[in-house]
């Protein structure tokens, strides 16, 4: 698009207004006089797959509609307004959605116990409604990057009904200080939608996880920081495979895995991302079956951490040590099927190795998993209690896990300490 083209003008507005992504991407392509191929041909695919992009827009595949916008040069801000993902409070061209009768705080709180939800319904309610329409800034006159870190402490420690009531503040604040445009502020935007992708993530409410990590990603984006776009679409590659969607949860890690590898990892910090971003494959390839190319990237995995150190420094993006590719290779083995090489990659791995609550009770659940997977209940019943008793949330609000004591309690209701597991994921005796 040529420079001098007003981003405020009438028809961007009315783009945006519709929520047209799409269109913005048709507008910027033909101002820069390209046909549909010649965008296709920069950003990797047929000219009719920019054509359905410019007719879906906001419905077609986000990391698409990313590279596309930014190759036709649609600016960040625009971008984000036309996916809603901008307050109409700090810009101009993002109208506020209403709110809708359906989104009553109190009717998703009846809906959610109803579902028996571990978490409490109010608190994600609260979440969902921040996703919705940004709250108003708290006006704390604590620093964001202490907030930020304080929540973070309460994801590592387990603590998830604490973390879902902080999140609509620290969204609410970190959009209020994104208005000045600068790239730091935007790697804390999408550092914070990333922490609420990881948190709904946990409990299970992965439709919601999803908007969180597509928002992640598009600020990510506009940081212009690889390791803030790497860690955005590790959670978006999460929730996806969640939502059994393999091809494209390994799409995303992948492009992210070559992101941080074309850093050069000159330093430790790249290291530790290049060595997450092959766990997340790794796993994400197991869980869609595909045994070699899984076991490949997990031994990659651990050639990268060797030279990390055991404790990894407070406050880097990925807190990955060579402990923790381990558990991932526990992770990956279980997810092939193999329980017995899942227990042999565990077999050396200790609380002590783990620096949080949740690493520690995350830990004893996988193991738990493997030894349930190899027809184990006694032992994975004791896995499980040991996990309750470092990060009771393990067991309380993790889907996977709930089922697993679910069937314990079904079918061996007599071996010790079911009957605590049962209790403490608030299922039926």
């Amino acid at each position: 698009m040529h420079a001098g083209h007003p981003w405020d003008a009438g028809e961007v507005r009315a783009l945006v207004a519709n929520r047209d992504a799409g269109g913005l991407i048709r507008l910027a392509r033909t101002r820069r006089g390209w046909r549909q191929a010649d965008l296709g041909r920069r950003i990797g695919c047929s000219a009719s797959t920019v054509s359905r992009l410019e007719q879906r827009g906001g419905r077609a595949d986000l990391d698409l509609v990313l590279r596309a916008a930014r190759e036709a040069g649609v600016p960040h801000h625009v971008l984000a307004a036309s996916l809603g993902l901008t307050d109409a409070r700090s810009t101009i061209v993002a109208p506020e959605s209403p709110r809708c009768a359906e989104e009553d705080p109190m009717r998703r709180r009846t809906l959610l116990a109803a579902a028996g939800l571990a978490a409490p319904g109010g608190l994600v309610a609260g979440v969902e409604n921040a996703l919705a329409i940004t709250p108003d800034p708290t006006g704390s006159a604590v620093s964001f990057d202490s907030r930020l870190a304080a929540a973070r402490r309460l994801y590592d420690g387990g603590r998830n009904s604490l973390l879902l009531a902080e999140l609509p503040g620290l969204l609410a604040d970190a959009h209020a200080a994104s208005g000045n445009r600068q790239d730091i502020s935007f790697a804390r935007l999408s550092a914070t939608y990333s922490l609420a992708a990881q948190g709904l993530i946990k409990i299970g409410r992965y439709d919601q996880a999803r908007l969180a990590a597509d928002r992640a990603a598009v600020y990510a984006e506009m940081s212009g920081s690889p390791l803030v776009s790497a860690a955005a679409a590790r959670e978006l590659s999460i929730v996806l495979r969640h939502q059994d969607q393999p091809t494209a949860a390994q799409r995303h890690i992948l492009t992210a895995v070559s992101r941080v590898e074309a850093t050069g990892l000159r330093n430790e910090a790249q290291r530790s991302a290049y060595a997450q971003m092959l766990c997340t494959t790794a796993y994400t390839k197991a869980c869609a079956g595909e045994r070699e190319e899984a076991l490949t990237m997990i031994r990659e995995a651990t050639r990268a951490a060797r030279d990390l150190p055991h404790d990894s420094p407070e406050g880097r993006l990925f807190q990955v040590t060579p402990a923790a590719v381990d558990l991932y290779s526990v992770s990956v083995n279980w997810a092939l099927g193999d329980a017995g090489s899942a227990l042999e990659a565990g077999r050396r791995l200790q609380p002590g190795q783990f620096g949080t609550a949740e690493r520690k009770g995350r830990m004893h659940t996988e193991l738990g998993r493997a030894w349930w997977q190899w027809g184990k209940p006694e032992q994975a019943a004791t896995e499980l209690l040991a996990a309750v008793r470092v990060s009771p949330g393990e067991v309380r609000d993790r889907p996977a896990i709930r089922r697993i004591v679910a069937e314990l309690g079904s079918r061996h209701p007599r071996v010790t300490g079911v009957g605590q597991l049962v209790a403490v994921a608030g299922l039926r005796a």
